[in-house]
């Protein structure tokens, strides 16, 4: 299932994608009107260093438990991605759980973030909690409902020029 978080923490067009598997597994994209995506920008490089102390490369998940990894909330921040023109964007993991696994081909070939967002280029993925998982979707918007909120957009946008 493909649902979509617009305007991540009030950004206006930041917009993620969770691709939600039947077993609740939870892969973090970039949704194809993010500015990464949709600007023509140049990705110089992206951080999983969130602050001095935390790093998203240092989870560490082992066993069936998935002892050691990361509890992540909607809002915590997963990477950075700074672009050659200055603009620096936070991707947020929108989904509660644990943190699985962060793509780690993205800080060699960060290009691969824009080519193929929804497959090879993703973020990372998320495990929610089991009790959770149904409610992952419920405050976030179908593809049918996110269409409609670009339309709006350039609509919005074409009656300002």
């Amino acid at each position: 299932m493909r649902t979509r978080e617009p305007d991540v923490k009030g950004k206006p067009c930041e917009d993620h994608c969770i691709l939600q598997h039947s077993n609740r597994i939870c892969v973090i994209t970039l949704a194809g009107s993010h500015p990464v995506l949709q600007s023509g920008k140049t990705i110089k490089s992206i951080s999983y260093q969130i602050s001095t102390n935390c790093s998203r490369l240092q989870n560490k998940v082992s066993g069936k438990f998935k002892r050691g990894a990361q509890f992540l909330t909607e809002l915590a921040p997963l990477c950075k991605i700074y672009c050659s023109d200055g603009e620096e964007y936070t991707i947020s993991s929108c989904v509660r759980g644990r943190l699985m696994e962060v793509n780690e081909n993205i800080l060699h070939e960060p290009s691969i973030l824009q080519e193929k967002p929804s497959t090879e280029g993703y973020i990372a993925v998320v495990l929610p909690k089991f009790e959770e998982s149904k409610s992952i979707t419920e405050g976030l918007l179908t593809q049918k409902q996110y269409e409609e909120v670009v339309v709006k957009r350039v609509n919005a946008t074409t009656a300002t020029s």
